[in-house]
């Protein structure tokens, strides 16, 4: 079954090639370590004797932020060092600014082609294979299991797309997978899906909401602010990793919530910032005014800003007086994660498409933190309630640090597990 992935890889990769080439230019930086994906392993230096090397490999900005915990966690053992990788220019970008003082080294992982993975794998030599949430490829997970190096999935995830998919090649997937030596789900719901497919698996709970989040201080605030475009008082409500569809759904919300005499601006912020054209071609034909981040510090307060950059949805969430969670609204089914709005006590709306956090959204309604909203209709007439009411807005904020402290503890487990597939001492 190998050989024919490997015979039918280059001829996928060939037909794939020009869409990925595209994607790359529109989102830049893809200069930089690109031999990496052949397989050339730079700046990892030699092993050192009685330290266990460890490659993680975090698909994009996502998976590379959920990981902080994790890498912090590691770095305390003088017994263990981080050969970190990603596929994405962006998470790289994210790698290189974060973790530099926590990898011995970060590049990109290598294209999942024979020659291209074993080259990496020579090279790196790692004591132990670290996945994010259900990355399984083939040929790295034959590299593992051929030279016994154990797999570990952390942060175990499956939508419902890929559950679908795999349980229909369910035979397959076993095969392919039997390199994995365990998988850490996030929730009940994901590990049952794992045990549907055969995989060994250890249910620890989300990472992601381990996470610490920096705060911005009140000054911090003001300048974010300015240099959005955004007045220096009034409420703030944010459109967090948007969806096509759902920032006219937000321009029309905040129509209704300034005709209702609220002092309200709109952020919006795409879970693809490439789409900002389309966006900037949105807003002309509102009649807002708005401001592209991406082109500096705002000249003057306008209705909109964009927030189009990579990596600062954490920071610019901080300025929201009341969040929606976009990929939620119909059509869209799977969800971004409402985790990181939660953790910094955001009172948080999203759609009933969030079919990727069920026991997380779940857990975030039954506690009173956040709301569904069905369609664009309900979506303003909740937003306009709840930028109305500051004492709902309190209660919402309250029931979600009880929440986040209620399920916290992922990393220590999963540190604990890496620790243990390593043979060393707690």
């Amino acid at each position: 079954m190998l050989w024919l992935y490997r015979l039918l890889f280059l001829p996928a990769l060939l037909i794939a090639l020009p869409a990925y080439l595209r994607r790359m230019f529109r989102r830049g930086g893809y200069r930089e370590g690109f031999s990496g994906r052949f397989g050339k392993v730079t700046g990892l230096p030699a092993r050192r004797p009685g330290v266990r090397r460890v490659w993680i490999q975090a698909v994009s900005v996502g998976e590379m932020l959920a990981i902080a915990p994790v890498l912090q966690a590691l770095r305390q053992r003088d017994d263990i060092e981080v050969y970190l990788t990603t596929t994405t220019t962006t998470g790289a970008a994210q790698a290189r600014e974060r973790y530099s003082g926590l990898a011995a080294a970060i590049g990109y992982f290598p294209v999942d082609f024979w020659p291209c993975s074993a080259r990496a794998w020579r090279r790196v030599r790692p004591d132990l294979v670290v996945l994010t949430e259900s990355e399984f490829w083939p040929e790295h997970l034959h590299q593992a299991r051929r030279r016994g190096v154990p797999v570990l999935c952390i942060n175990g995830r499956l939508s419902d797309r890929s559950f679908a998919r795999m349980m229909k090649l369910r035979g397959l997937v076993r095969r392919m997978a039997r390199g994995v030596t365990r998988v850490l789900a996030c929730s009940q719901h994901d590990g049952a899906r794992f045990s549907q497919l055969g995989l060994p698996v250890e249910v620890v709970g989300s990472i992601k909401l381990d996470v610490e989040i920096p705060r911005l201080d009140a000054a911090a605030c003001a300048t974010l602010r300015a240099a959005l475009g955004l007045p220096a008082d009034g409420l703030v409500l944010l459109g967090s990793s948007t969806w096509p569809g759902e920032e006219a759904a937000l321009l029309e919300t905040l129509r209704r919530v300034r005709a209702a005499g609220v002092a309200c601006s709109l952020v919006l912020v795409p879970r693809h910032a490439e789409r900002r054209e389309e966006i900037v071609a949105l807003l002309r034909g509102s009649g807002l005014s708005h401001h592209l981040r991406s082109s500096g510090p705002a000249p003057g307060v306008v209705d909109v800003a964009v927030g189009d950059t990579t990596g600062e949805l954490r920071l610019i969430t901080q300025l929201a007086d009341l969040v929606f969670v976009g990929k939620s609204l119909p059509p869209h089914e799977q969800g971004q994660t409402p985790v990181e709005a939660a953790i910094l006590e955001k009172p948080v709306l999203f759609g009933p498409g969030m079919s990727n956090f069920r026991e997380i959204v779940a857990g975030l309604v039954m506690s009173g933190a956040a709301r569904v909203v069905h369609d664009p209709e309900e979506l303003a007439s909740a937003a306009l309630r709840l930028l109305k009411a500051p004492g709902e807005r309190e209660t919402m904020a309250r029931a979600c640090a009880s929440w986040h402290e209620a399920n916290r503890g992922a990393i220590d487990r999963t540190a604990a597990a890496i620790v243990h597939l390593l043979g060393l001492p707690d």
